[in-house]
């Protein structure tokens, strides 16, 4: 079974000791670029917080310790399921409705 979306909250940075707001359960999750709407990443996974806190959202400086990486403008919203097997279900559903979308826009 699947539950309902969230809504899109700001993703957290750790250095201004921000925390994720996510199930500790099996579900998706999409992330995505603030400004734009572009998806940055999207999965689902057994334990939903635990993926967004493992998410790289900040690129190496090659510069070492002297610049401060890069980090982009995000936001993640979630959905909880009652197993991976309902999440991966629910994200094929999801992925063939947006393919079939986008053949007849096409």
């Amino acid at each position: 079974m699947i539950s309902t979306w969230s809504e899109w909250k700001r993703y957290p940075r750790a250095e201004r000791g921000e925390n994720i707001e996510a199930p500790i359960s099996p579900g998706i999750y999409e992330v995505r670029h603030a400004a734009t709407g572009a998806l940055f990443s999207f999965d689902a996974v057994e334990n939903v917080a635990s993926a967004l806190a493992m998410l790289p959202v900040s690129s190496k400086s090659w510069f070492g310790r002297r610049s401060p990486a890069v980090v982009p403008d995000l936001e993640y919203r979630t959905c909880a399921t009652s197993s991976k097997a309902d999440a991966k279900a629910a994200v094929e559903r999801m992925i063939g409705r947006r393919d079939t979308y986008m053949n007849g826009a096409a």
